[in-house]
């Protein structure tokens, strides 16, 4: 028996002593439709799939709810970066950004583990880093991205305007070329590639051979970074997580975007890794990228963030989705739907919303349920009286978070 404890003690110890490091990488392809991608079946983002899998996602919010979002640019980078909509993130456009940073990316997620993560950003607009992170900010506790590739779109020498805006595509080389590189020699914890000129493309020419051209070369781009990921698993002890999406879908004729229409929320996602059945179920949002990446690479999120976040893990363990709220009267029905029915969950209520001013939420446990619950009736008299409200279920797997405004 002695022996059988200590070959299972040699065992774990030596698990956790080889186990490889993992890194991870996320691309933004911007402006590409699913159907577009799926038609064209491009190699290198299907290759990844084909190690782990792809599926359509959504982006926009909740259409008529409290969190409808635009589906425009940068609104789609920062669902992306903070796991939530824009009612919580309120970037609403490209310009005139004014981020609320209580709601923390996954790179301040990652620069606040007690490890000391690498992060970088390869992207030819400088705002992603600057506005969107959040960069050395005060209100991001002067986070600090430490492998830097953009401002290219700022240097019209190297890169001087062309037809149909082709400096763009050029600068999107470089970006892959960087990144590639990038990941090959210091092969950061936590990387954004960003390609842009897609949009561009889809913009100046529509639906069409000029669209689809440039969509397979965005291919091409993320092939180099696919063969950097690669190589780096294959010489050095090391695991990755890839992930290429885009950050919004196309209105009919493919010049445009903003709107609501299905082909414009319709977004997809590929990765090279095992995923869950919220994956393959259907209900798939851009907001669930940063909790996937957060819970592959082990990050400690705090609880206030966590429940702030709309997304969940499309890998790993998880149990809940589709949160409901039904008010009646005085009281308001909670439902949701459950992948596996045997796991109990609890119930929470905040009455306020300090947290969006950077304080702390008080909340209330109202509910502890049985395995298999799939609904709770909340009595609102029980309380602190409100015309707002948010709620939290919670399973051991996952959370799911909604807002009730009366």
């Amino acid at each position: 028996m002695r022996r059988i404890y200590y070959l299972l003690l040699v065992s774990l110890c030596c698990t956790s002593l080889f186990a490889k490091t993992k890194k991870a990488v996320y691309i933004i392809i911007d402006g590409v439709p699913a159907d577009q991608i799926e038609r064209l079946h491009t190699p290198a983002i299907f290759d990844i799939a084909s190690r782990g899998a792809y599926a359509r996602a959504y982006t926009g919010g909740e259409i008529g709810g409290y969190s409808q979002t635009a589906t425009i640019s940068a609104i789609g980078y920062t669902n992306l970066l903070t796991a939530t909509w824009f009612n919580k993130h309120n970037v609403g456009g490209n310009s005139d950004l004014k981020p609320n940073y209580n709601y923390w990316t996954i790179f301040r997620i990652a620069k606040e583990q007690p490890k000391d993560y690498k992060t970088a950003i390869y992207s030819s607009w400088t705002d992603n880093r600057t506005v969107l992170i959040g960069e050395g900010k005060k209100e991001t506790n002067h986070l600090k991205i430490d492998y830097v590739k953009d401002g290219y779109d700022l240097d019209t020498i190297r890169f001087p305007k062309k037809e149909k805006d082709l400096h763009i595509f050029d600068i999107d080389e470089q970006i892959s070329k960087d990144a590639a590189e990038g990941i090959r020699k210091d092969a950061p914890d936590l990387s954004w590639v960003y390609l842009w000129y897609t949009d561009d493309a889809g913009h100046i020419a529509g639906n069409g051979a000029f669209f689809d051209e440039y969509v397979r070369k965005a291919d091409n781009q993320v092939a180099r970074i696919w063969e950097a990921v690669k190589y780096r698993e294959a010489n050095f002890d090391e695991e990755w997580m890839i992930i290429v999406t885009t950050d919004h879908g196309r209105g009919e004729n493919g010049h445009g975007h903003g709107g609501q229409s299905e082909r414009e929320r319709t977004t997809w996602i590929s990765t090279n890794v095992p995923v869950n059945n919220h994956f393959k179920a259907g209900g798939l949002a851009i907001t669930d990228i940063a909790p996937s990446i957060c819970r592959y690479m082990g990050f400690e999120v705090p609880q206030a963030v966590l429940w702030e976040q709309d997304g969940m893990p499309f890998i790993g363990k998880t149990d809940i989705y589709d949160l409901q709220t039904l008010p009646y009267d005085n009281r308001v029905e909670l439902s949701w739907k459950s992948y596996s029915g045997n796991v109990p969950v609890t119930v929470y209520a905040a009455t306020d919303n300090k947290f969006k001013e950077g304080g702390k939420d008080e909340w209330i446990k109202v509910a502890e349920l049985p395995a298999g619950a799939t609904e709770y009736t909340v009595d609102l008299q029980t309380l602190p009286s409100s015309k707002f409200y948010k709620f939290v279920v919670l399973s051991p797997g996952n959370h799911l978070n909604r807002w009730l405004l009366k």
